[in-house]
């Protein structure tokens, strides 16, 4: 296996989500990815958003890790297709796991895991734990109502 150009870590739903321009896009950033040579590096999951971006990276020649909690495993949620698959013992390890592998953090259309996540790493920049680009893709608007709050501090 080939050293990946880049790591990208990879934020989103489990779900597919009631837009649809959440999977294309989901299914775009994989593509993008794949293409350019990178590595995901995203939650295991094979459902919804977080499989629809593996599975176009992989499928446009990219790598893709997945780190999955043992309880998501045992629900039958890891993506045995994944290029790497680590199983870890819980959440705090995932996302140390997930942060120590990546170049750069996005997240893309979510619920509360993808927010936890994606704050908590911002949060770390912010600390000066990394210096890793960290970025929110808006698509069609579904950040708008978060980006509005955080400029009214």
């Amino acid at each position: 296996m080939t050293e990946p150009a880049f790591s990208l870590c990879v934020y989103c739903g489990s779900r597919p989500g009631a837009n649809p321009a959440f999977a294309d896009t989901a299914r775009t950033v994989g593509q993008w990815i794949g293409e350019h040579g990178g590595q995901l590096v995203y939650g295991g999951g094979r459902n919804g958003l977080m499989g629809i971006v593996a599975d176009a990276t992989m499928a446009a020649g990219g790598q893709a890790v997945g780190i999955i909690p043992k309880a998501l495993v045992e629900r039958e949620w890891a993506h045995q297709g994944c290029t790497e698959l680590h199983v870890v013992d819980n959440m705090h390890e995932r996302k140390r796991m997930m942060a120590d592998k990546a170049d750069a953090f996005l997240a893309l259309p979510g619920g509360i895991g993808t927010f936890e996540e994606f704050f908590e790493v911002w949060a770390w920049r912010q600390l000066g734990y990394h210096d890793k680009p960290v970025g929110l893709l808006n698509v069609e608007g579904y950040y708008d109502g978060l980006m509005a709050f955080m400029r009214t501090g």
